[in-house]
């Protein structure tokens, strides 16, 4: 599979992700948990459905890499009183922010930032 030009390819990304990163900052604000200053600026680069650079879709790949087990933690998607876990994982635009990021992922390769 050829890597696309990265301007050839949309870098914002879907309104559901933009959503669940909304979400995730509501959620940080209210409990007073979850995520990092890293976190809480992808969230925002989400929410307003920025173009990212393809090294942050490279990152936001790499992140749920290595958080998929905080599904596994106590209170993970209870609404009512949300994990740690949940809120960051949100905050990155949750389940459909990680396939978003996957599939583009796929598309971008290498592609270097402009």
């Amino acid at each position: 599979m050829r890597e696309q030009s990265t301007d050839e390819i949309d870098l914002r990304c879907p309104q559901i992700v933009a959503d669940n990163a909304a979400k995730g900052l509501r959620l940080r604000k209210q409990f007073g948990r979850g995520g990092t200053e890293i976190g809480v600026t992808r969230a925002t680069e989400l929410k307003n459905r920025e173009k990212l650079a393809p090294s942050t879709i490279r990152r936001m790949v790499s992140y749920f890499a290595r958080h998929e087990i905080d599904k596994r933690g106590k209170n993970y998607g209870n609404e009512d009183n949300p994990s740690a876990g949940t809120i960051a994982w949100l905050l990155w635009g949750g389940d459909e922010g990680r396939a978003w990021a996957l599939e583009l992922k796929k598309k971008i390769g290498n592609a270097p930032d402009i």
